[in-house]
C-alpha cells in the first residue's frame, strides 16, 4: 500500500470509524489506533517543540496485516493531532511491512531508521534461517511529516554470516563524532544478542561488533535501546525465550534492561543483572527518547505477542491495542524509576483525600482515576479497584488479580522488601500501577462489563492516607488523514 492507495481506502471506511467511536472501552488518556491494529511505538522524538509518536499500524483491519507507521503529534501531552500515516510499504525493500525503528534528531531535521520486512513465498522456508529479508532503511524529514528521501542502507548480506534472518529494530547511539546503530538479533545458535554497526555520516554503515550477555539470555532480543541516564548506560531490550524464575519473567516474552558498561570504541562490554521494566501483563516494545527539557521519556506497547490472554473485546468495534502513558525515567539506587509525565496532572479534577482508617469506597466516573495510597506501617492491605480487580500486599508480595474482566489475565506478583506507597492510574480498559515511587510498575488491560464501579478498601485498621482524582480525556484533532 502506498499513500495514494491509503487515501482512497480511507474514504471507504467511514462505517469503521463510526463503530470505533461507539466502544465504551476506548481509552480516555492513552494513545490508541484511530481504527484497526496498533503495536510498537516507533520514531519517538521531539523536534522544534513538537513531540512525534509513530506506531506500527494496520488501519483497516483489527488484526495482523500490512503494517504502516501511524502518527500523532503533541506539544503538551494533552492535546494531540492525528496526522496522516507517515510510512508506507511502498518499495521492494519493505513490501511486506514497515516494521519497528527509531528517530535521530539533528539540527536540519529528523533521520529515521527502520526495518523493511520482505517475506519470501516462492518455496517452503523456516523463516528463521531463510525466507526473510530484513532491510535497514534510512529516511529523512525536515518536519516529521514529509519525507525528503528514502534509501536502503543495509540488507541481509551486510549482517554477520552467523546471524539468522532475524535482525531488526534499529536505534542510534552517538559517541563523539561517530554514529553507532544497535539492532536486535538471533544468531544461528538461537542466542539473543545486539548487533553494533558504525557510520560517520548516517548513510554508509558497516558491521562493527556483536554483543552478548555473559550468560545466554533468550533466543532473540527485540527492540534494543542503548542510552545513558544520569551517567549510567542502559541497554533495554525484549528477550524472547526466557523461562519464568519464581516471580520473575512471568510473561511469555520479557521487557526490561541491563545496566551496562559499554566502551564501544574499545569493544569492551559488561552486563549487570537484567531487570524487568514492568511486572504486569501488557508491556512490550518500549522505546525512549530525550525531549527538549532533557527528560528521558519511555512509551511502550500496552500489549504483548503470543500471550494466552486476549484483547478481542474491542475487535468487534474495529480496533485493538494501545500505548502506555508516557513515563519519565530516572536512575536511583541502582535501578530505573518510572513516573507518569507531570503534564498528566492537567487531567485531574474532583479530588478527594482521606485517612485510610476513615476510607471505605469511592466511585470515580467511568473508572478513570488517579489514586495514591501512602502506607505508614507494613500491615497487610487489600483494595478493590473494580468489582473483580484487586491489589494486595502481604508484607512480602504485591499482587494484582483480575477476574473475568481480565480476559485470561489472572495474577501478577512483585516481590518487594517493603511498601511505602503506590499510585494507580485507571482508564476505561487499562490499569497502570506505580509502586514505591515508580521502583516497580504493573501494567494491564482490563475489560469491565460496567464502568460505573467503586474502589473499595477491604482491609481494616491500616495506617496511612489515600488521595484520588477523577481524570479527564485527551483532546485529539484529526489532521490531514
Amino acid at each position: 500500500m502506498d499513500k495514494k492507495e491509503y487515501l482512497a481506502e480511507y474514504q471507504k471506511h467511514e462505517d469503521m470509524r463510526k463503530r470505533v467511536k461507539m466502544d465504551k472501552n476506548r481509552l480516555h488518556f492513552h494513545i490508541m489506533p484511530p481504527t484497526g491494529w496498533m503495536n510498537d511505538p516507533n520514531g519517538l522524538c521531539e523536534f522544534n517543540g513538537v513531540n512525534h509518536i509513530y506506531f506500527q499500524y494496520t488501519p483497516f483491519l483489527a488484526g495482523w496485516g500490512e503494517k504502516l507507521w501511524g502518527h500523532y503529534t503533541t506539544k503538551d501531552w494533552i492535546n494531540y493531532t492525528q496526522e496522516e500515516p507517515f510510512l508506507f510499504p511502498d518499495t521492494k525493500w519493505d513490501r511486506d511491512g514497515v516494521y519497528s525503528g527509531s528517530a535521530f534528531v539533528e539540527e536540519d531535521g529528523i533521520h529515521y531508521f527502520y526495518t523493511g520486512n520482505v517475506k519470501l513465498t516462492d518455496k517452503d522456508y523456516d523463516y528463521i534461517m531463510n525466507g526473510r529479508e530484513q532491510n535497514t532503511i534510512h529516511i529523512f524529514s525536515r518536519d516529521g511529516k514529509n519525507i525528503e528521501y528514502k534509501k536502503i542502507v543495509m540488507t541481509n548480506d551486510d549482517y554477520p554470516a552467523d546471524m539468522s534472518k532475524h535482525v531488526r529494530d534499529p536505534k542510534i547511539y552517538k559517541v563523539n563524532d561517530g554514529y553507532y546503530m544497535v539492532q536486535g538479533g538471533r544468531n544461528s545458535d538461537s542466542r539473543g544478542c545486539v548487533l553494533l554497526f558504525y557510520s560517520k555520516d548516517l548513510n554508509n554503515w558497516e558491521w562493527y561488533d556483536t554483543v552478548y550477555s555473559e550468560e545466554p539470555f533468550g533466543y532473540m532480543w527485540e527492540c534494543p535501546d542503548l542510552f545513558e541516564i544520569e551517567g549510567q548506560q542502559i541497554l533495554v531490550c525484549c528477550p524472547q525465550g526466557v523461562e519464568q524464575k519464581g516471580y520473575d519473567y512471568q510473561n511469555i516474552y520479557q521487557c526490561g534492561y541491563f545496566p551496562v558498561t559499554f566502551d564501544i570504541e574499545n569493544k569492551s562490554y559488561k552486563f549487570g543483572e537484567f531487570e524487568e521494566l514492568d511486572k504486569g501483563f501488557d508491556i512490550y516494545a518500549t522505546q525512549t527518547f530525550v525531549d527538549e527539557q532533557g527528560r528521558r521519556i519511555l512509551i511502550g506497547w500496552m500489549g504483548i505477542p503470543d500471550a494466552d490472554y486476549d484483547n478481542d473485546v474491542t475487535v468487534e468495534y474495529d480496533w485493538i491495542h494501545a500505548l502506555t502513558m508516557p513515563r519519565e525515567l530516572s536512575w536511583k539506587d541502582g535501578k530505573i524509576y518510572q513516573k507518569p509525565l507531570k503534564e498528566m496532572e492537567q487531567l485531574r479534577k474532583n479530588s478527594f483525600s482521606s485517612e485510610l482508617s476513615e476510607f471505605s469506597d469511592w466511585s470515580p466516573k467511568d473508572c478513570c482515576f488517579e489514586m495514591r495510597v501512602d502506607i505508614e506501617d507494613s500491615g497487610n492491605i487489600e483494595l478493590k479497584l473494580r468489582e473483580d480487580v484487586t491489589v494486595s500486599w502481604d508484607g512480602n508480595l504485591f499482587t494484582l488479580e483480575l477476574g473475568e474482566s481480565g480476559h485470561g489475565r489472572k495474577k501478577r506478583v512483585a516481590q518487594l522488601s517493603s511498601l511505602s506507597d503506590f499510585t494507580v492510574f485507571s482508564d476505561t480498559s487499562s490499569i497502570e500501577i506505580f509502586i514505591n515511587g515508580g521502583e516497580t510498575v504493573m501494567t494491564s488491560r482490563v475489560y469491565s462489563e460496567s464502568l460505573e464501579q467503586k474502589v473499595t478498601l477491604l482491609s481494616k485498621g491500616i495506617k496511612g492516607s489515600i488521595t484520588g482524582y477523577e481524570l479527564g480525556t485527551f483532546i485529539v484533532e484529526r489532521g490531514e488523514c
